[in-house]
């Protein structure tokens, strides 16, 4: 703790978030996407950034297995670890609000508590939650990774959905019923919602 008293932030020095969201034209958001592994948030989130750009939007996407391959590449699955690895992600999602950048989050974040603190950290009136909402039976039909198998097989201890839970989030801003919808139409859900709060007025 005595190392706290030799930091000295400079948050007050440096350009604010408005004069960038201004030079940016846009409001910043971050647009935290939960569901299962296998429910689509990555593919949705690739395809919803294409069409935010073609919009003349900058953003930036937040992916769980990029994370952990880079500043989260020392944390493991316990509850512990998922608790920090999601503190970090809010942490730099703040930042990138602050940058004026909406940010496209896609993290299985598992529970209720854990999807509050990020919002926390970034801010109520930042945050946008949307819910992927497909079912697990789909999801493991998809298994892309293999890790449903991995799971069913015990190779995979504390694996969401299968053996460790998911908390269906109580109050999502967006929930997106991927069983019937195509990926465009799925795009389409979110961007009717997210439009009016990301556009410069």
């Amino acid at each position: 703790m005595d190392n706290q008293k030799n930091i000295f932030p400079i948050f007050d020095q440096i350009v604010g978030r408005k004069k960038k969201e201004q030079l940016l034209n846009q409001t910043a958001k971050v647009i935290w996407m939960t569901g299962l592994s296998g429910s689509g948030k990555s593919t949705i989130a690739i395809a919803l950034e294409k069409e935010l750009a073609q919009k003349g939007f900058l953003t930036q996407i937040l992916d769980g297995d990029n994370i952990r391959t880079g500043i989260n590449n020392n944390l493991g699955f316990s509850d512990a670890d998922r608790t920090e690895n999601i503190r970090r992600i809010a942490e730099v999602s703040r930042l990138f609000v602050n940058c004026g950048v909406i940010t496209i989050n896609c993290f299985v974040s598992p529970t209720n508590a854990i999807r509050n603190a990020a919002k926390e950290i970034i801010g109520a009136e930042n945050f946008v939650e949307v819910f992927i909402d497909t079912p697990l039976e789909i999801c493991e039909q998809r298994d892309v990774k293999g890790l449903y198998k991995k799971a069913r097989a015990g190779e995979i201890k504390d694996f969401t959905g299968i053996n460790a839970p998911f908390e269906v989030p109580e109050n999502a801003a967006i929930i997106v019923k991927t069983a019937n919808k195509t990926v465009e139409e799925s795009v389409n859900t979110i961007l009717k919602e997210i439009l009016p709060l990301i556009t410069k007025k």
